[in-house]
This record gives C-alpha cells, structure tokens and sequence, in this order.
C-alpha cells in the first residue's frame, strides 16, 4: 500500500490533514479530523485503560508552557539540537541527518559530528532537495528544537513550550510523591501535545512540530523493586539488538520477553516488562506484528544517561519507523532538578530495622574563626564539616588544613574545630528514585494503524478498500442505514434505532443518502465495524421486527431482532467484532440475499 494512498484516504474521509490550508498551509502541523480526532483520542483511551488503569498508576496534566530554569536543569537549553544545513541558493534549510540517511546507507546519522556529516555531504554530492544546488561547503550547524516565548508582560519572564510532557512529571515529583504516599514503586502518565520545532517535517503524522505523547515515568529504587514480569514472561517478541545490528549477518531475535531478560539481552526488567505490555497493547489495536519489532540504541544513538533503551517500531510504506521509546533513564532527571530547584526529590526509604552509625561532626568556634579568616570564616566552617565527613582521621593532629575556594588554605586547631564523633540511630535514608520511561508518539500511531488496516480486497466482482480497525479504536462503532429513504416507517425505525444505540454508549453514524452499496463502502473505508440496515423484510413477517446486521472484513450479513439488537452489538464490539460475528450467525439467520447490491 503506497503512502500516498492512505494520504488521500485520510483528507478525503476526514481522519486528517494539513493545516491552516486557507493560508497557505503550515508545515509541520495537521489538523484531525471528524473521523480522526475519534480514532486519536479511541487510541488515547485505549493506552489510558492498559497503562494508567491497568497499571494503577497516577495520571496528571501539566502545563504546555514551562519556565526557562526548568530547561537549564534537564539540558534541553544546551542538547536538544538537530544538525541544520541551509541551502546557500534558496536559503530553504534542511535536516542534515535526514539528507546523509536519504543518500546512503547509514542509518543513524545523527550519531555522527557536525564534521563528519559536512565530509559525507561533500562526499556523495548530495544537493539541496529544494532547489538542486549542490550543499558541498554548506556549514552544518546545532539547532535546538524548542519553540520560545515569554511568560507575562513587561519585563516577562523567558519560557519556552515543553518538547516533552516528561518534564511536567519531573518537576511536579515533590508534590506527586505526597499523593503515593512516598512509597516506591509508582508511576505517573500523562497525555498531551508537545512541541518541537522540527527542521523539516515529513511524512504525515511521522515528524510534526506539535505532536501528541502518551508518556509514563515509572519512579523506583533499583535496589528493591522488581517489576511484575512474571505476567509477561512468556509473551512473544520480535527483537533486533544492537549487536544484531553492528553485525554483517545479524538478524532478529525471536524470543520470549522472560527468555530476553534472563539472558541479559534486555538489560533492565522493568524495560522488559514494558516491553511485554507493549507488545501486548499494540496487537489489542490492530498493529500487524509481522510488521513490527523492537530495536535497541546502538551506542552512539543512547541518551548518555539511559542505562539501556529499546524502540517499538513498525513498518510503514516500507520504512522502519519509531512509535514508541522505552529507556532506562536512572536518576538523571530527578538529580538534576533536585540540584537546580528549591525542593527535595528525594524518598524517605525506611529501613528493615534501625542502623546505628557513628558520625563524625564538627562544631567550629565561630568565636575565634571569625577575628581570624574574617569574611572566609564561613568558608573554613564549610570545609571542616567536609572534611569531617571526608576524613575523620585527619583530625587527629593538633592542627587540620583545609582547601578554601580561589586556591586558598586555612590552618585550624584542632580544638577550635571542636570534632566529635557521635552515635546515631536511622530510621531509614533519603534517596533520589530511578526512573524508566515508556514514551509513546500517538500520532505516529494512528498512522501506523491506518497503514496496517489499510485493505484491499474483491466484493461480487467490485474491488473494494476498507480499513480493518480494531473496534476498540475505530471512529464509528455502528452505522444505522433505512434501505431506502422514501419509506417512513424504514426512515423512522432507523432513527430510533441510531438514537437507542447511541444511549447505549456507541458511536452511531446514521447515513440515508445514496444507494445502499455505497453507503457500506463509505463506512468500510473509515473502519467501522458493523452497518446496521433496516428494510421491509424485517417488518413485515410475523415475528418481532428485525434488522440485518453487516459485519465489515467478510461483509457478512445477519437478521437480528430489534429488540436484542443493542445488547448484540455492546458485545459483539466488546469482543473484538469479527470473531465473535460467528456466534450471532449461530445464533439467528444468516442473510442469503445481496442487500449491497440493492
């Protein structure tokens, strides 16, 4: 299926589409639409339900506009760059990266310096997409990503829209810890858009300037907590390790999530148990696993705090694409804040049982450090508890020398520093939690399902495309059709109908315009799974009224009275749809005649 296909299929059923085209159109931003906005925020509930619910993790909502110190702490003001290369001809600026990948065959250009990126764009003669001229001498320079502005007016205080919803989780650790009690191990998630100021976007949904994350940070202390991986031990996985990778003849590794945590191949058991829960959640919303793995950093391309770091990626249009990241982020995050901020993001981890610990102290007298070191005597006290701490003994002689800021040295006695050591029994210790990180890209998502539910096939000699979404995640759970729209009793059934659907919480489309044929191939190419049609065999027999119900990947058909047809529908759609289709089949009789074609 081409890329441009789905493309089409998306502006033209409403899932989505380029925006602000009335001006001209705004790279980098798309706007969903009727049928995509359902089907994003379905897939939304639907990583919700299985990792904040099911997790019985804490869910919060952030600010999308955050601080500048909040960027100085995590690094982003110094290391959130991409490498830009500006045509010289055109002035049209391009990500460097991206034009040695399109060109070559390296695959994580981004891993490489500035330099060598300049040498292999000479080197291969690569050209400005834009307008041809060659980039040969073209400087490469660091570009940060996040978009900027200013909090208030006058003299406004600089900000900047956050390029991750993480960093929202990160700050708010102080107060959030409060709510779980400071009892490790909980997560939080949170849902949200998040900006960065892309070069070049490309590729739909793939590479946007404002983009949906769906992320969860997993606070534990890797000392004692160990995931649950037990419930995913055996669940199967496809994965392509970094060795694999660096190697001429590597391939994937087929293999259980246990098997893979057990022999070291994923370094990290919570990574590994995410991983499986992953796994899992991607197959619930119809993404074809032959056409997805998980794929390991390579050196290079791993954050220099990630311990390790996998990605969940999926085929589309035959590229290799990133839908999700899993890292094993450590104490970065929270050390840092914990060091530029005003609040502790610490846990209190009690111990077992009390420790009684001989600590050495000092208590200098101010008295005399003062007429001696004058406006340095609060920088001898400083040092002498350091060193206290550092080196007990040396307190031993009759003087200590310690170092002081600008090279200087103090010289102390030793009865002046008043040293001592003192017994003391602790509860417990204050510690900075690890974190591991599962981060999903919804957008990306959302296109890899379309791309995989992407279907063509043949109805009664007619080719037909529709789109095999997962119930749980397509935009319209049931279309409610009158055969023809001339009859009133056909016309009014049918609204009462849509409307007692829709009190029974699904999503109801209710369309009487055109043939009947083509209105199941309206709903089939934006995924929904059942039509519901309602004709004048089901109301003139002797039974109870009844409608014929369509399933939509083998268009097969069944009469179903209208009194039970709510309670059918909530649980064929509860079920997963087609499968379950063959109960109701079982169950009531199966429609011979071809209504499509009436």
């Amino acid at each position: 299926m081409a890329g441009e296909q789905l493309i089409e299929l998306a502006k033209r059923r409403g899932f989505f589409f380029g925006s602000n085209g009335a001006y001209g159109g705004t790279a980098g931003f798309y706007t969903f639409g009727p049928r995509g906005a359902a089907l994003k925020r379905n897939v939304e509930d639907a990583w919700r339900d299985r990792f904040t619910l099911k997790e019985g993790n804490h869910e919060i909502e952030a600010p999308t506009v955050m601080p500048e110190p909040v960027f100085e702490a995590s690094g982003h003001l110094d290391g959130f760059d991409d490498m830009l290369v500006e045509c010289g001809e055109c002035g049209v600026s391009h990500r460097a990266d991206h034009l040695i990948e399109d060109a070559t065959s390296i695959a994580d250009a981004e891993t490489l310096p500035s330099s060598e990126v300049e040498l292999l764009i000479r080197d291969h003669d690569i050209a400005c997409p834009n307008c041809g001229t060659p980039l040969a001498g073209q400087d490469v320079e660091d570009f940060n990503l996040m978009f900027s502005t200013n909090i208030g007016p006058g003299d406004a205080q600089p900000g900047y829209l956050r390029p991750e919803t993480a960093q929202g989780i990160f700050v708010e650790f102080p107060r959030i810890k409060a709510y779980a009690r400071g009892q490790l191990p909980f997560g939080v998630t949170q849902i949200g858009p998040a900006y960065r100021n892309e070069i070049s976007p490309r590729g739909g949904l793939l590479r946007l300037r404002e983009f949906t994350q769906a992320e969860l940070e997993q606070f534990i202390d890797p000392e004692d907590d160990d995931p649950p991986l037990d419930r995913v031990a055996d669940v199967d996985v496809r994965l392509y390790p970094a060795a694999a990778q660096e190697a001429d003849d590597g391939t994937y590794l087929d293999t259980t999530v246990g098997e893979a945590v057990a022999d070291g191949v994923i370094g990290s058991a919570w990574v590994g148990y995410y991983l499986g829960v992953a796994q899992e959640w991607y197959e619930r919303i119809g993404v074809d696993m032959d056409r997805f793995r998980f794929r390991q950093h390579l050196p290079g391309e791993r954050a220099h705090y990630a311990a390790d770091c996998w990605d969940a990626e999926s085929e589309v249009d035959g590229d290799w694409i990133e839908i999700a990241g899993f890292a094993d982020r450590g104490t970065y995050d929270l050390s840092k804040h914990d060091a530029h901020a005003d609040d502790s993001f610490t846990v209190f981890k009690r111990y077992d049982e009390p420790k009684t610990v001989e600590r050495a102290t000092v208590d200098p007298d101010m008295s005399v450090l003062g007429p001696e070191f004058g406006g340095d005597a609060g920088a001898v006290a400083e040092a002498l508890e350091t060193l206290a701490e550092r080196d007990p003994d040396a307190f031993d002689a009759e003087t200590v020398t310690v170092d002081l800021p600008d090279d200087d040295a103090a010289t102390v006695e030793t009865d002046v520093a008043n040293f001592s050591i003192e017994t003391e029994t602790e509860t417990g210790e204050h510690i900075i939690p690890s974190v591991i990180e599962p981060s999903f890209g919804i957008g990306r998502i959302v296109q890899t399902v379309l791309a995989h539910a992407y279907t063509v096939d043949e109805i009664d000699g007619e080719e037909r495309t529709y789109l095999e979404l997962a119930p749980e995640i397509a935009p319209v759970d049931v279309a409610v059709f009158p055969l023809v729209s001339n009859d009133d009793r056909l016309v009014d059934l049918a609204d009462r109908i849509a409307g007692d659907l829709r009190g029974h919480g699904l999503s109801v489309a209710h369309d009487d315009s055109g043939s009947i044929g083509r209105r199941y191939r309206r709903q089939d190419e934006i995924g929904t799974p059942f039509c519901v049609t309602v004709d004048r065999d089901g109301l003139e027999g002797d039974g109870p009224d009844s409608v014929t119900v369509r399933e939509r990947d083998a268009a097969r058909q069944v009469r179903v009275p209208v009194d039970a047809l709510a309670e059918e529908l909530a649980a064929l759609l509860g079920d997963g749809g087609a499968a379950s289709f063959e109960t109701l089949l079982e169950r009531y009789d199966s429609v011979e005649t071809d209504v499509e074609a009436a």
